[in-house]
């Protein structure tokens, strides 16, 4: 029965899969997030859009911006801006190694994936560069060769 409830704390919400193929990732952190009661419920339920999510540094600060939380229907009056931005919980060493990170020419933070951990919603950020178009079609290529090998050495 403890494993059950552990696989129920330790569940993945969501997941930018467009992350690895855009942007060339070079280090990724975990983040708490700062969330409203409403925001949490509807996290649970799935109703999440990472779409064109990235992070901020503001006053010594680090928020997740453009990221859309659906509204929880049965919230009422106690909702929640959907696409309001939220601060990320994580200690002064991590936050003034992300903030150089961003503020270094051509470096930029997204949200990679959102998953639970303990009962707390966390957030893994990843810092990295943009990749052109032939970087992407490079990582195409490669991928493929490596399948070819793989069949060639199976066979």
């Amino acid at each position: 029965m403890a494993s059950k409830q552990n696989d129920k704390n330790n569940q993945t919400i969501a997941v930018n899969k467009q992350a690895r193929r855009l942007y060339a990732i070079d280090e990724t952190f975990v983040a708490g997030l700062e969330l409203m009661g409403s925001e949490v419920k509807s996290l649970r339920a799935g109703h999440i859009t990472v779409g064109d999510g990235f992070v901020d540094a503001r006053g010594g600060e680090l928020f997740l911006m453009k990221v859309h939380i659906n509204e929880y229907t049965f919230a009422g009056r106690f909702g929640h801006e959907p696409m309001r931005r939220r601060k990320l919980l994580m200690n002064s060493r991590e936050i003034r190694k992300v903030t150089r990170a961003i503020q270094e020419k051509g470096c930029t933070c997204i949200p990679m994936k959102f998953f639970f951990q303990n009962g707390y919603v966390k957030v893994e950020i990843g810092i990295g560069k943009g990749k052109k178009l032939h970087d992407r079609r490079h990582d195409l290529k490669e991928r493929d060769s490596k399948r070819e090998m793989e069949r060639a050495l199976k066979n």
